[in-house]
C-alpha cells in the first residue's frame, strides 16, 4: 500500500472523490508511479501530482489510469467532469487548465487532444446545456460512482437507517448505539458503505463513522456529525490499524473495515 500525503485543505470535496478513487484504482493494481508511467503517455511527476491533489488531471490521464489497471473509464471520467464543473463554477477554468506539456502529457504528446479540449472547455456554450450536463452528472456521480471503480458487484445487504434530515445546531452531540444487524456493525444512523467523508463533510453518514471509531476504540471527539481533526485523527489511527493507507479520509475500504 502506498503511503500517500495529506490532500490540500482547500480542495474541493468533489476533486478529492476523484482523487480518492483514482488512489484506491492505483494501490489495487500494485503499480508504482513509475511503472504508471510506463505504461501511460504521462511522466511520473505528473501523476505525482494528480494523485497528490496540485492539479485537476485531464481526461486523457484519467483514462489511460483506468486502462492501465484493467478497468472501464465511465465511472472516473464521470467523477471528473464533476470535479472540473465544480472547478470552472469557482475559478472560471479547470484548476490546473489542460494540455500543458510539462504538467501533462510527455512533450511529443503535448498539443494533443488534451489542448483541444482545453480550447473548448473555454468556448462558451448555452446556459441551459451547461446546467442540463451538470445536473445529469452531479447524479450520475451521486448514485453510481461513489463505489470502487474496480468492483461492479452489487453490495451486500446492509440494514436500513432512515433518521430524518440532518440539522446540525452548535453544541449538539448524538448518542452512539452500535450493534450487530445483517452481518455487520452499525449504528442505524446510516447504511452506507460507499460514502467519502472528508475535512468539512457534515451528515448521517459521519456520525455513524465516528460512533463506529469510538465502538473500535478510536475516539473522534464529540459526536457531533462534522468531519473536523479530531475525527480525522482517529480514522487516520483506525486505518494504521487495519493496514489501509492513512489518508484520514473515510471511503469504501475504511467504511468495510468499520462494518466488520
Amino acid at each position: 500500500m502506498s503511503r500517500w500525503r495529506e490532500l490540500p485543505a482547500s480542495l474541493d470535496r468533489r476533486a478529492v472523490q476523484l482523487v480518492v478513487q483514482m488512489r484506491r484504482l492505483k494501490d489495487h493494481s500494485g503499480l508504482s508511479l513509475a511503472a504508471l508511467a510506463a505504461k501511460t503517455a504521462y511522466s511520473k511527476s505528473s501523476w505525482e501530482r494528480y494523485l497528490n491533489g496540485k492539479k485537476l488531471p485531464p481526461k486523457g490521464a484519467v483514462e489511460a489510469l483506468a486502462h492501465a489497471c484493467g478497468t472501464d473509464p465511465t465511472r472516473l471520467l464521470a467523477l471528473r467532469e464533476v470535479a472540473a464543473e465544480a472547478s470552472t463554477a469557482v475559478g472560471g477554468e479547470e484548476a490546473g487548465g489542460e494540455g500543458a506539456g510539462p504538467d501533462g502529457l510527455r512533450a511529443e504528446d503535448a498539443g494533443s487532444e488534451d489542448v483541444r479540449q482545453g480550447r473548448a472547455l473555454r468556448t462558451p456554450r448555452p446556459r441551459t446545456v451547461v446546467l442540463a450536463t451538470a445536473a445529469l452528472i452531479a447524479a450520475l456521480a451521486a448514485g453510481l460512482l461513489i463505489a470502487r471503480p474496480w468492483q461492479d458487484d452489487a453490495p451486500a445487504a446492509r440494514p436500513s437507517a432512515s433518521p430524518g434530515a440532518f440539522v446540525h445546531e452548535p453544541g449538539t452531540v448524538f448518542d452512539c448505539r452500535v450493534h450487530r444487524a445483517h452481518g455487520v456493525l452499525t449504528a442505524d444512523r446510516s447504511d452506507t458503505t460507499q460514502a467519502i467523508l472528508p475535512n468539512g463533510t457534515a451528515g448521517w453518514g459521519v456520525v455513524e463513522a465516528q460512533c463506529l471509531l469510538r465502538h473500535r476504540g478510536f475516539d473522534p471527539g464529540a459526536v457531533d456529525g462534522i468531519v473536523g481533526e479530531n475525527t480525522i485523527r482517529a480514522v487516520k489511527r483506525f486505518q494504521t490499524k487495519s493496514g489501509l493507507p492513512a489518508d484520514g479520509i473515510v471511503g469504501p475500504d475504511t467504511w468495510e473495515a468499520l462494518r466488520r
